[in-house]
């Protein structure tokens, strides 16, 4: 009989049991699921920086490097940052569940594997990631760099392509944690009810950025928006205008 129904999609299986991965890749296949796998954690990374998968099912426990470690570099990753990451293990303490999600884990699966409960998960946070996709594409066409950003911990929960490209060309981002001025200033606002909405302005790389924060979620993740301006070119432009002196011009730029 066949399982729950898929929308389809890449799944990343890492796990250095074969039984397990001869199970899982058995039931995802016959789901409507590309299978690919890798049997530890350099495969896993390897695997990944050739084609993205669009959900990783990550065993925490492996010889070498672990799955924790694969989660964290993979995060650490701005191209395979958005991956989902569903960690199987059969460690249910508590220290070892709050670690799978701080190495970035969306989800978590208890050994022995249930797979019509794996596929049902699967099929949640890759329906979420391709929503979260079509957000940031959207953004992104509209010129909006959009970021999400986590406190305490400044994490970058979501970003845009644009935000990220501004913030590691202009502040030296790495593209996993908010920098530190912003991390900063977002501590320092973070439920202060004021309108419009408070702003953060700093200049660097030759050009003005203008961070506009926007309300929290029940998380306390904060929604912003990343604007930039290029200082020279609008006094340029406002010179050749209006027949300004490059000072009037700045003056007017409120430079």
């Amino acid at each position: 009989m066949p399982l729950d129904a898929s929308v389809g999609g890449v799944v990343l299986i890492v796990d250095d049991v074969p039984d397990n991965l001869a199970v899982l890749h058995d039931a995802l296949d016959e789901a409507g699921y590309e299978v690919r796998v890798a049997t530890n954690g350099e495969a896993a990374l390897a695997s990944v920086a050739q084609a993205l998968p669009d959900v990783v099912l990550l065993d925490a426990v492996m010889p070498g490097l672990d799955g924790f470690e694969v989660a964290r570099r993979l995060k650490a990753d701005a191209r395979s940052a958005a991956v989902p990451i569903i960690f199987m293990t059969g460690l249910t303490e508590t220290e070892h569940v709050v670690a799978a999600f701080a190495a970035g884990g969306c989800d978590y699966v208890t050994k022995p594997i249930r797979a019509r409960e794996v596929i049902a998960r699967i099929a949640a946070h890759t329906h979420t990631a391709r929503e979260q996709q079509m957000a940031r594409n959207a953004l992104d066409a509209f010129g909006q760099a959009t970021l999400v950003v986590r406190l305490p911990d400044g994490r970058l929960v979501w970003q845009t392509a644009l935000a990220r490209e501004i913030l590691g060309q202009r502040l030296g981002g790495d593209g996993v944690h908010a920098p530190a001025e912003v991390l900063a200033w977002l501590q320092r606002e973070a439920g202060q009810e004021r309108s419009p909405p408070p702003e953060l302005e700093m200049t660097a790389g030759g050009k003005r950025l203008r961070f506009i924060r926007h309300e929290a979620t029940g998380d306390n993740e904060w929604l912003v928006v990343l604007r930039e301006a290029d200082d020279a070119g609008t006094v340029g432009a406002l010179v050749q205008a209006f027949g300004l002196t490059q000072r009037e011009a700045e003056v007017l730029a409120g430079l």
